[in-house]
């Protein structure tokens, strides 16, 4: 089983997360930001990874550290439970439409960081969420699952449609590309023999 837990403690967030890539999408998401746990919720269900995650951070101050540190350990625990990505398809991609809204996700489980990002918002917090945090989310996802990440909305007005369609794409892509492929199982996605 590809599971794998994380636990990090700072001064600023208490976090432990567990992922299993190969689960049903069962969670347990609990940040203390809502609007947050609704769309790891949605990374779990659509990408089919079982996710259970705690934090409990300085909300006291704002919702910086919570955000980061979630996306920093989450991406990790992915990482982890990749192990040395032998036998994944290593792409993936989404359209992901959301009533008038419609976003396209594309990664590469490269071991090479990267985020392109292509997306804005006419408001500045979505319930508890400052919606300049969420690219930081992403960013910070990418940094820690050694992920080339390009999300992009290619149109939309409501905000909530346009952050949710994001995480779904997010979510439909992962799947994919930690997906172990039937005919190449055995094998390290890359010509160098190594990710």
């Amino acid at each position: 089983m590809r599971i794998a837990t994380i636990n990090r403690s700072t001064a600023e967030t208490r976090i432990d997360v567990t992922v299993n890539l190969d689960g049903t999408g069962v969670y347990s998401i609990k940040t203390g930001i809502g609007f947050l746990d609704h769309m790891v919720e949605q990374l779990s269900r659509h990408g089919l990874i079982d996710i259970d995650l705690k934090v409990d951070g300085d909300l006291h101050i704002d919702g910086h550290h919570t955000v980061e540190d979630s996306a920093l350990a989450l991406g990790q625990a992915v990482a982890q439970a990749l192990g040395d990505k032998r036998g994944i398809r290593r792409y993936g991609d989404a359209l992901s439409p959301m009533d008038e809204t419609l976003t396209r996700v594309a990664l590469d489980i490269s071991g090479r960081p990267w985020l392109v990002w292509k997306t804005a918002f006419t408001v500045s917090r979505l319930g508890e969420l400052d919606t300049e945090l969420i690219e930081h989310w992403f960013h910070s996802f990418a940094q820690t699952a050694g992920i080339t990440l390009h999300v992009e909305t290619l149109y939309g007005s409501n905000n909530h449609h346009i952050v949710e369609a994001a995480y779904k794409g997010l979510a439909r892509a992962l799947r994919t590309a930690v997906e172990i492929d039937p005919r190449k199982s055995d094998a390290i996605p890359s010509t160098k023999g190594v990710l």
